[in-house]
């Protein structure tokens, strides 16, 4: 689960609802700075759990390198919402709103598409699904080949049983933190303000329990489609921390070559590069979309 650093909004930033052909979704849009040379539009998509939030650390130095960057909260996810209804969630149904949000983003020409962990696996559906016209380039972060790594599958196994069992998210949410309390490998967040962590207790109630039983059985089950994403002739990057347990990073070293894709590897990260080394991934994201 993705955990912000911060979530102060910038004077560059704006918080609304995007209007698209599949309805509205909220969203982050944050622009180039004055003087600053507009580069492209990059839109971003969270992962299992996450938000639009999860890619806040990352919209000024993306805006500053010149890409207006626009993070959106999916079907089902915090300040979207969605209904209770399994079959919307349908991950060809989540591609279609990406194309969507992607159609009302074009009026500045081809989009740069980046997904985060199963925002990864949406994303590739998005252009498996609608081909490559409309892309600037697709991006990778944190996010595999096929399905997530075994002990992984089996936690996520957990808490779609529970979901889909009838517990509410109050109470999933309580066992999860005892969860993470005991696990002794869970790493240690700087983003520890009471804040932040009311956020998270905020954003998880926000979330559409049926989205999260639906999405999380696509991350124990995705066959592996790499072959046919290599080829959509697209400019690609796989990026990752240099740890990950939900797919190890020799895992995505081989996608990324199957693909014929720009690999990068954030040192000292882990599976949010976009949260815990913004930085260094901003000036990654950035120089690859400058040479697409």
């Amino acid at each position: 689960m993705s955990r912000p650093p911060f979530l102060t909004l910038s004077e560059h930033t704006r918080a609304y609802r995007l209007q698209t052909a599949r309805g509205p979704f909220a969203v982050l849009d944050t622009t180039p700075p004055a003087g600053t040379a507009t580069r492209g539009t990059a839109l971003l998509i969270p992962g299992f759990t996450g938000s639009k939030e999860d890619f806040i650390a990352l919209l000024e130095p993306l805006a500053a390198a010149g890409f207006r960057t626009v993070a959106v909260d999916g079907r089902g996810q915090h300040e979207t919402g969605g209904p209770r209804d399994e079959a919307v969630y349908a991950q060809a149904e989540l591609a279609a709103d990406v194309i969507a949000q992607a159609h009302a983003l074009r009026d500045a020409g081809p989009v740069h598409l980046l997904g985060h962990s199963m925002g990864g696996l949406v994303v590739r559906r998005a252009v498996l699904d609608g081909g490559a016209e409309g892309w600037a380039s697709l991006t990778v972060m944190s996010s595999g080949p096929a399905a997530i790594e075994a002990d992984q599958q089996s936690r996520t196994q957990l808490l779609i049983d529970a979901l889909a069992g009838g517990l509410d998210m109050e109470t999933v949410w309580q066992a999860m933190r005892a969860m993470d309390v005991e696990d002794a490998g869970a790493p240690a967040t700087e983003a520890s303000t009471d804040a932040v962590d009311e956020f998270m207790h905020r954003r998880w109630l926000g979330n559409v329990p049926e989205q999260l039983v639906v999405t999380g059985r696509q991350l124990v089950s995705e066959p592996d489609r790499v072959a046919e994403l290599a080829a959509v002739p697209l400019p690609k990057l796989v990026i990752s921390g240099a740890v990950d347990h939900a797919w190890p990073p020799a895992w995505l070293d081989d996608m990324a070559k199957r693909l014929d894709a720009t690999r990068a590897v954030i040192e000292g990260a882990e599976h949010s590069p976009n949260t815990e080394r913004p930085a260094a991934t901003a000036e990654a994201l950035s120089a690859f979309w400058a040479g697409c």
